[in-house]
């Protein structure tokens, strides 16, 4: 009797039609740009030092306007693909239609990142980029910590909050499932400094970075739970000013669809010298 096929299907872990509900209502509150401002200065600066021209661009899932200008001063022509507000992370791009795709702090809520980028490398002509940014690692580290910590001392147990990040290494490997080339991440950490953690939850709102989990708890935060949380944060995370910190890791991820040109690694046993010699040589 044969086996039946594995359900491989990607867990829905976010909301997305929650998480564009949060979009709106960032842009309503008067959107807190700071990161995606950072990512745009910095992705402005990698682009630069890439030594070739890029003709078909598209921007993946990018919320804002903060990418619009730099891509629209190099760019004569960028194809803006919307977040979709159904659990569907089907791209619409044609195999082998682009020379460029960029992304602005949005694929740290997909569900299927595997699968994305495997998406996008089909999407990619030989030797097309990918250049994308998203927030990981210890992202709002201080904020997880104090409300496990107020979470279990007040209510005796701890509920999902803030997402899952992944981390550099995690990415790096994804980026080599999908079957880039010269896959390269690094990550720029980012410490916020705010008067409470209470101003830090409010920026988040602003951000539209508040918790869109799938698992998350539907009654509202307890005050006592919310004001223990504050205190918490403060005890532990507070400079001598008083002023407490909010780390944010951004990590950037790149690599090129393989073409014939690009540097290969060399051949397993193809080196001309060994190690030890190399050891020996310099003693």
């Amino acid at each position: 009797m044969a086996k039946s096929r594995e359900n491989t299907a990607a867990p829905i872990l976010f909301d997305r039609a929650l998480l564009l509900k949060r979009q709106r209502r960032a842009q309503h509150l008067g959107p807190a740009s700071f990161l995606l401002d950072r990512v745009a200065e910095d992705l402005e600066e990698r682009l630069h030092a890439v030594l070739r021209e890029f003709a078909e661009v598209a921007d993946i899932w990018t919320p804002g306007e903060s990418l619009r200008k730099p891509l629209r001063d190099r760019f004569r022509s960028i194809t803006r693909v919307a977040l979709p507000e159904s659990d569907q992370e089907t791209l619409p791009l044609p195999p082998e239609s682009l020379d460029l795709v960029v992304s602005g702090l949005a694929f740290q809520f997909v569900n299927d990142l595997p699968g994305v980028l495997t998406q996008i490398r089909r999407a990619l002509r030989p030797d097309g980029l990918l250049l994308a940014a998203m927030t990981g690692g210890d992202t709002l580290t201080e904020l997880r910590q104090s409300f496990a910590a107020a979470e279990a001392e007040c209510e005796g147990g701890v509920s999902p909050r803030v997402a899952p990040f992944a981390d550099l290494r995690d990415v790096g490997a994804l980026l080599q499932r999908a079957g880039f080339a010269l896959p390269v991440t690094d990550v720029d950490r980012i410490v916020v400094r705010y008067d409470s953690a209470l101003a830090l939850m409010a920026d988040l709102r602003r951000m539209a970075a508040t918790n869109i989990l799938c698992e998350r708890r539907r009654t509202p935060t307890r005050r006592a739970t919310l004001l223990r949380m504050a205190q918490i944060y403060g005890e532990r995370f507070a400079d001598p000013d008083g002023r407490i910190r909010a780390t944010f890791d951004v990590i950037w991820l790149s690599g090129w669809a393989p073409h014939e040109s690009q540097q290969q690694p060399l051949r397993p046993g193809s080196a001309k010298a060994s190690l030890a010699e190399a050891v020996r040589k310099t003693k």
